[in-house]
């Protein structure tokens, strides 16, 4: 399932499988998390509410224009989010004292983006699991308007978003993906990273 999972950008207009979105969604939440904090959350708009992302999401030239026309019939859109504050909160926890909420801020790595991008490649996973095409791509507008037409409350951000839904016959692999992947003796560096 990993090996042949690849981003899909064309989309067919077939509904999705009953139960397929939630389990993918339930799969997410078993992603590795910093102390746990879980600090993730999804915006999931289908049918529809799709149209509302387009129209806040994406810049109006390239709606009207679309480089992937067929993105644009996926049924549902997910927005995966991070929430830094939850971190703030959970770090402030007794069994977390000596690290301490205030630390959290010079983590050289963000963690609530960290866990939410395991979640979200945890949700990709599963949607190729039930057998549907997805891409995750960048917001191409700042999100403030988006998520205040969603509702989503302050301090949440976007990693990103996902469309989904069964790939059309029409969905071709980006030109990227004809770039051959990395082999272990690249990638892997064992001991120490090798002079050149």
């Amino acid at each position: 399932m990993v090996a042949r999972r690849r981003m899909c950008r064309s989309f067919s207009d077939r509904p999705l499988p009953l139960g397929a979105l939630d389990r993918a969604l339930t799969l997410a939440t078993r992603a590795p998390s910093a102390g746990n904090t879980q600090g993730w959350a999804f915006v999931v708009l289908e049918g529809q509410d799709t149209e509302r992302f387009w129209r806040y999401a994406a810049e109006g030239s390239w709606l009207e224009k679309p480089d992937h026309p067929g993105l644009l019939r996926a049924p549902a859109v997910v927005l995966p989010l991070a929430s830094r504050a939850s971190y703030v909160e959970r770090y402030s926890e007794p069994d977390k004292a000596s690290t301490g909420p205030d630390r959290v801020g010079q983590w050289q790595v963000p963690y609530w983006l960290v866990d939410a991008a395991f979640a979200t490649m945890l949700f990709l996973l599963g949607l190729e699991q039930e057998g549907l095409g997805a891409l995750f791509f960048a917001l191409q507008r700042p999100a403030g308007p988006l998520l205040q037409e969603l509702g989503v409350p302050a301090g949440w951000e976007p990693l990103g978003a996902v469309a989904l839904g069964w790939p059309s016959p029409d969905d071709k692999p980006s030109r990227s993906a004809s770039r051959p992947r990395k082999g272990l003796a690249e990638v892997v560096h064992r001991g120490t990273w090798p002079a050149r």
